[in-house]
């Protein structure tokens, strides 16, 4: 099965995303990871990404596309994958069909209220990298986990989370529209618990 996992920053993602590809024995692949890996080789379209990364602009659609292609042409993905963090507009969305068939697209939906509240209240463990959100710390400053320090990103403030909640949204939109239109749109409700939201992922899945 080859799944596309759309969420907004703070939906939850990453962690949904470790557990459908622990069920499911499908290759969790993330364009970060792609990226970092085909940097780390030397590869052509690494060192071509490289060069934009390197002046702090964005990678053009058809190098992030080619790059996805060739990790989707690798051996591992013959029987499926979860996307994660590609395709991000409509342009890379018609490009992947040209060289994968999509058979579901998990849209986790969230209230973006809440997001807003989740990013900016969230706290980092700079050792280990956890994440905790201020309403559950009760004034602790470490973490649980490795005792490190606590810190907010710079970025998980109200201004910049709501100019990246503002760009996911106008990029998604047409991505909803477009997989709805195919059919294989899955919303799947982002709100409440780890398991809550896991369970109905599956339930979406097996329908």
């Amino acid at each position: 099965m080859n799944i596309i996992l759309l969420g907004a920053p703070g939906a939850g993602k990453g962690t949904q995303a470790t557990r459908i590809s622990d069920k499911f024995g499908l290759p969790h692949i993330s364009t970060g990871d792609i990226f970092r890996d085909n940097i780390k080789r030397g590869t052509e379209i690494g060192l071509l990404a490289k060069s934009y990364t390197d002046k702090g602009q964005l990678v053009p659609d058809e190098v992030t596309c080619k790059i996805v292609q060739g990790r989707l042409a690798e051996a591992d993905v013959a029987r499926g994958y979860l996307l994660d963090g590609f395709p991000r507009n409509l342009f890379q969305a018609q490009e992947l069909d040209k060289f994968s068939k999509v058979d579901a697209v998990i849209n986790l939906d969230i209230d973006l209220s809440l997001l807003m509240d989740r990013l900016c209240g969230r706290r980092v463990c700079k050792t280990c990298g956890e994440s905790y959100h201020v309403n559950f710390l009760g004034g602790k400053t470490s973490c649980d986990r490795c005792g490190g320090e606590l810190y907010q990103r710079k970025d998980d403030n109200e201004e910049t989370v709501g100019n990246r909640l503002k760009v996911y949204n106008e990029q998604t939109a047409p991505l909803i529209k477009y997989y709805t239109e195919k059919g294989v749109l899955l919303n799947v409700d982002g709100e409440g618990t780890i398991d809550e939201v896991f369970a109905r992922i599956c339930d979406a899945l097996r329908k």
